[in-house]
C-alpha cells in the first residue's frame, strides 16, 4: 500500500502564508509527477498545481502568482507554498503522484487548509 502524507494545513488569516508538504516513498517519487488538488466544502475538487520530475511547473489561474510547487527530491517531498490567501483557498488539500508510463495515480489523506478571520 502505497502512503502519501500532506501535513502544514492549518487556520490562517486572509493574507497570510502556508507550506503544505507531502512525503511519498522513494520508489515512487522519483519517477513521479507530483500534484497538488483541493476540495472546497460543496464544490468539485479542482486542480491546484503540478511539478514534473524535471521540475516544470503548472498551476490552475486562481493560484498563479499566489502558490509556488516546488519538490526536494532527496527528501522525497513535494511543497506547496501558499502565499497571499483568501477565504477561497478554504479547502481540503490533497497531493498526488502520477508514475509515469504507468498511469498509476497514488493519492494522499489531505490536510485542511482554513483561511478566516
Amino acid at each position: 500500500q502505497v502512503q502519501l502524507v500532506e501535513s502544514g494545513g492549518d487556520l490562517v488569516q486572509p493574507g497570510g502564508s502556508l507550506r503544505l508538504s507531502c512525503a511519498a516513498p522513494g520508489s515512487i517519487f522519483s519517477i513521479s509527477a507530483m500534484g497538488w488538488y483541493r476540495r472546497a466544502p460543496g464544490k468539485e475538487r479542482e486542480w491546484v498545481a503540478r511539478i514534473t520530475t524535471s521540475n516544470a511547473t503548472n498551476y490552475a489561474d486562481s493560484v498563479k502568482g499566489r502558490f509556488a510547487i516546488s519538490r526536494d527530491n532527496a527528501k522525497n517531498t513535494v511543497y506547496l507554498q501558499m502565499n497571499s490567501l483568501k477565504p477561497e483557498d478554504t479547502a481540503v488539500y490533497y497531493c498526488n503522484a502520477i508514475v509515469l508510463y504507468s498511469g498509476i495515480i497514488y493519492w494522499g489523506q489531505g490536510t485542511q487548509v482554513t483561511v478566516s478571520s
